[in-house]
């Protein structure tokens, strides 16, 4: 049987080896594709990052197309039941490293787009792709570096889809319309090394912090809201002592992670662990690492038109959600632009035998279709 062109592009994006920040040229295949369709091209490489940013016309509003070409390590090879990076169909199941996290998308992203140009040569506003090569590592020089370029240079996206892997059992049950914040702490507790025998002449930073961490992990930090739950923080990493059963360690190091509602703010969190670490007289340094704020679309254009996308192609409502993780969203709304997430199922993301169904690939093409007529036409 002839092939899908969806399914087609989904296994030339799957097979090329784009572990973060390689990109494994899987932007130059795209970007052929849209400048084939008018779109304008344009590179942006920051640092080990590459990016793209494609767009087609100048007019307002502009709908734009979030995604990244870069995947996590496939990891023992041994237990894929097919190469992670030999994209393979068994029993109508696309398998390989990305298929739902997010080439599969990206795919759709084009031949829906490819469909409405060719449909719709003449609509309104203009359509743009943001594609970076560093969504899965440090987001140091990915989404992050090129709204920083176009807020230069004010170029403002109006509405953006991000092609995240939304979806919980069927394809657009659920859409994303926020994130909660994330704030990591790195925590080092210092004490005085010595002799487990002589603990009047040491001073165990393990002993010292544990009444403070236990108040951290049981303290509530908020209520959440209607669209949030409650803030939550969780211990990470925990390491100390220097391996002999006979030393009290000198120093413990934690790492823990706030995700946050909007009730909540990084600064203030920031403040209350201070306090209450102050408050049990430890002695301590402490980084913090703001990975990103809370964004929310609670209402706007981009939203209903995203209900209206699902419902039409899919025939049930779709449900909004702001649970899981974050995404490269949190670069894109403090701009001002409404932002959703629509992608495939996610129950195999980051998983040995990450796979995708085929129908749903190409049922999200229509979904993306249907959004930008709702939108642009």
């Amino acid at each position: 049987m002839v092939e899908s062109e969806v399914l087609s592009l989904a296994k030339n994006l799957i097979a090329r080896h784009s572990v973060t920040p390689e990109d494994a040229g899987c932007q130059r295949l795209m970007a052929k594709y849209l400048q084939d369709l008018g779109f304008e091209i344009e590179s942006m490489v920051f640092e080990d990052t590459t990016n793209m940013w494609a767009r087609r016309n100048q007019s307002g509003p502009l709908l734009c197309f979030a995604g990244h070409t870069d995947v996590v390590p496939p990891g023992n090879v041994s237990q894929w039941h097919t190469p992670p990076f030999e994209p393979t169909v068994i029993d109508g199941v696309l398998y390989g490293r990305g298929a739902a996290d997010m080439k599969g998308s990206l795919a759709a992203m084009l031949v829906a787009t490819k469909r409405f140009v060719e449909k719709h040569p003449q609509h309104q506003g203009s359509l743009a792709f943001l594609i970076t090569s560093d969504e899965e590592g440090p987001f140091i020089n990915g989404t992050v570096r090129v709204v920083e370029t176009l807020e230069a240079r004010n170029e403002k996206i109006t509405w953006c889809v991000v092609g995240e892997p939304s979806s919980t059992d069927k394809l657009g049950d659920v859409i994303k319309n926020g994130r909660r914040g994330s704030l990591t702490g790195d925590l080092t507790v210092h004490g005085i090394q010595g002799h487990v025998a002589y603990p009047h002449l040491a001073q165990n930073p393990v002993h010292d912090a544990a009444p403070a961490l236990a108040e951290l992990a049981s303290r509530q930090w908020d209520n959440g809201n209607q669209f949030f739950p409650p803030t939550s923080f969780q211990i990470a990493n925990i390491q100390a002592g220097t391996g002999a059963p006979n030393v009290v360690p000198g120093e413990l190091q934690v790492q823990f992670n706030f995700r946050y509602s909007t009730e909540s703010s990084a600064d203030g969190l920031q403040q209350q662990v201070c306090q209450i670490l102050d408050q049990h007289q430890l002695r301590y340094d402490l980084s913090w690492v703001l990975n990103g704020q809370p964004f929310l679309t609670d209402s706007g254009q981009l939203l209903e038109a995203t209900k209206t996308a699902v419902h039409a192609v899919m025939g049930y409502q779709t449900e909004p959600l702001t649970t899981g993780g974050t995404s490269d969203g949190r670069f894109i709304a403090p701009t001002g632009a409404e932002v959703i997430e629509l992608g495939p199922c996610n129950a195999t993301i980051h998983k040995i035998n990450e796979c995708v169904r085929v129908a749903d690939l190409e049922k999200l093409a229509e979904v993306y279709q249907r959004l930008m007529e709702e939108l642009l036409c």
